[in-house]
């Protein structure tokens, strides 16, 4: 194969409909009205939050990134954290490395703003993300289980 056959960058607003696509892929049991909430939301703060995406030079987007900077983050030391908030390649155009060059290029952005350290979650179970993570040099830190009771 001769060179990569797609290009990592930021969102523009023509991959709007495709970012919704693939965002409803990987959070698929997200209502579609609280998706476009959150979507709203990224896009009025660039300063703090950024969303990349992968196209194949075809109509379609085949992967995404959202990354935000937080202020607090288990495990971390700093009070400024860059944080993979959502990762997504198509599963027809992984092992490819966009997973990994996406996760780079946040990790550009949040040196570019500051960070020194970077985090991310993965469901308990999801041991292909932990894998994915792992392979770009994150290391476990913890396990966490949420509980919930309602008070109804």
């Amino acid at each position: 194969m001769a060179g990569k056959q797609y290009v990592v960058r930021p969102l523009d607003e023509r991959d709007l409909n495709e970012w919704f696509r693939l965002r409803t892929l990987l959070w698929d049991a997200t209502a579609e009205d609280d998706h476009k909430t959150e979507m709203l939301d990224i896009i009025e703060h660039p300063d703090s939050q950024l969303v990349l995406v992968a196209e194949n030079g075809k109509e379609s987007l085949v992967g995404f990134l959202e990354v935000s900077i937080r202020p607090f983050v288990e495990d971390c030391e700093t009070d400024q954290v860059g944080y993979l908030e959502g990762w997504f390649v198509d599963p027809a155009h992984r092992n490819v490395g966009i997973g990994g060059d996406l996760v780079r290029m946040a990790e550009v952005w949040a040196r570019e703003k500051g960070c020194t350290e970077m985090a991310s979650d993965a469901e308990v179970g999801n041991e292909p993300s932990l894998a994915a993570h792992q392979k770009l040099g994150y290391e476990e830190t913890s396990r966490l289980i949420h509980l919930r009771k309602d008070l109804k």
